[in-house]
């Protein structure tokens, strides 16, 4: 389970729109002037995107809390007990060319 650099990117954006508003309000709260809160939130945004894509990125390379399940890489797999079953069937009955397209 990984995830693509484009979606890193995508969630970094997205984060960065909702925490440089909180930023933004924030800062406005304690110092009244919208131009002050405006100059933290634009020095905010240019280095919390970067902190948090590689913040993200190195989370990502670590397997500890990550779920994987072993799924078939086909919806027909090989080795499927019915399709041996069936492959068998087919033989004994002499549908030979018909058993082959299930190998």
């Amino acid at each position: 389970m990984t995830s693509k650099r484009s979606r890193t990117a995508v969630k970094t954006l997205t984060w960065r729109v909702l925490a440089t508003t909180d930023t933004f309000i924030i800062s406005y709260f304690i110092t009244g002037r919208f131009d002050l809160a405006g100059a933290i939130a634009g020095i905010e945004v240019a280095t919390k995107i970067i902190l948090y894509y590689l913040h993200e990125r190195a989370w990502s390379k670590i397997k500890w809390g990550k779920l994987y399940i072993d799924l078939p890489t086909s919806p027909y797999p090989y080795e499927d007990w019915k399709i041996k079953r069936l492959r068998k069937y087919l033989d004994k009955k002499g549908n030979v060319r018909l058993a082959r397209l299930l190998k």
